[in-house]
Formats: C-alpha cells, structure tokens, sequence
C-alpha cells in the first residue's frame, strides 16, 4: 500500500513558492489517491494536471499499481483545514455544532485554533412592539462543530 505521508510530501514539495495549500490526501486500501488542494482564487485546471504529473514523477507505477486523482476542494463541501475558513473571510457560511445547532451567518475572523460567524438574531428591546434584528458573533473551537460550509448565492 502506498503510504500517505510520502504523497503528502510529494506535494507539498510541489506547493512550496505557491499560492496553493493542501486541503487533504486520501489513500484507500487498493491504492487509489485522491489529493485535494486549494486557492483564494479557486483552483486551475492545468495546475491540477501538473501536479498529477508532478506526483507521477515520483511514484513509481513498477513497485505499487495506483489510481491517482487530483481536484480542488468541493465547492459547497465541508471546510478541512484552517487555511479554508481564513480565505472565506466576509462569506456567508452555514456550521453546524456538535450539539446539533445550525446556523448561517458571515464568517469574520478565523484562525488555527477558532473562528467567529457573525450572525443575525432578532431580539425584542424593552418598550419596543417588534423584534429588530441584531448582530451577533459567536467563536467555535474547531472541535465544536460537526462542519462548516461555504453557502453559494445567487443573489
């Protein structure tokens, strides 16, 4: 079985001086590989290609037969790594907790630790007959939450 640490580093030799990052890299028991990458600009084509090639160019097919598969991050997909929330900074998101809440909002800040979405909530003010809507933010520690998604509009 081809061991996921060398492809991990195949391509991250690849990545290095480049505005990719590595979002994951899969290796299932018949040795089919799926590495996924991403951009803040979304991810090429032809760069995907190239890095099949690249990745191609250091396995070899003689000693371990293998499927190699090389794409971007889905879009609509959960979120995998830090670098994913930190480039959807001002998007709209929808997280769902691990206790089960779902909530849609703008993701605002994120590190590698946490991130904070900033969402709408309607509160009655006292003396007020109806609800306004009010900005909250709320901080997940990655472990709270079961995933986070990019929300497409076609606003």
């Amino acid at each position: 079985m081809i061991d996921k640490s060398k492809v991990t580093d195949i391509v991250n030799e690849w990545l290095e001086d480049k505005d990719y990052f590595l979002v994951d890299v899969t290796v299932s028991q018949d040795d089919k590989i799926i590495v996924e990458i991403d951009h803040a600009d979304g991810v090429w084509i032809e760069d995907c290609v190239e890095l099949s090639r690249f990745i191609e160019s250091r396995l070899n097919r003689d000693e371990e037969d293998y499927e190699l598969e090389v794409g971007s991050a889905g879009l609509g997909q959960p979120f995998k790594v830090p670098r994913q929330y930190q480039v959807h900074i001002g998007d709209e998101v929808e997280v769902l907790s691990a206790a089960g809440q779902k909530l849609v909002g703008t993701l605002v800040d994120a590190d590698d630790e946490k991130f904070t979405v900033s969402v709408q909530k309607k509160v009655k003010k006292e003396g007020a007959k109806r609800p306004v809507l009010e900005d909250e933010e709320i901080t997940f520690a990655y472990n709270e939450i079961k995933y986070t998604k990019y929300l497409i509009s076609f606003k």
